[in-house]
């Protein structure tokens, strides 16, 4: 399984604008320059973090978007699933019967338990826990300059 550029680019995004104070309305145009996002995309990907609740719009001067949730509150598992809908790294997981094998197939709980492992690792990643490793990469990286 790989995660699509949408929720590559939305991640980007969400910890670029965790770096602001709470509820700061950050411009479009900053995060398509500091993230080499094209405005269009950046529209496209929003869409759904705007549905999901995980940011705010602002329109007119002086517009822009915003968490709608503090960095703590927002999961890397949130985004992705923002942009991607539920993850199940199998369509044997999708739904009972799916798979006519799914009964006696020696591999179906191990999808299940991948997955459940890779939700809950997913789910435990706040946005802040990346800006605390984003500061410490930093500061690692001053040290040994």
């Amino acid at each position: 399984m790989q995660i699509t550029r949408a929720s590559e680019y939305a991640i980007r995004a969400v910890l670029f604008m965790a770096r602001s104070p709470y509820r700061d309305v950050v411009l479009k145009k900053d995060i398509c320059r500091t993230q080499d996002i094209t405005p269009a995309f950046l529209t496209k990907i929003f869409q759904p973090m705007i549905k999901h609740g995980i940011i705010g719009s602002q329109r007119g001067v002086g517009g822009g978007f915003f968490l709608a949730k503090r960095p703590e509150e927002i999961s890397l598992l949130d985004v992705i699933r923002a942009q991607e809908g539920e993850i199940l790294l199998n369509t044997c997981l999708e739904e009972k019967g799916t798979c006519s094998r799914d009964m006696i197939c020696p591999v179906h709980n191990t999808w299940r338990e991948l997955r459940e492992t890779m939700l809950e690792s997913l789910s435990g990643k706040t946005f802040t826990d990346l800006l605390q490793t984003e500061q410490e990469i930093q500061k690692n990286l001053q040290q040994n300059a």
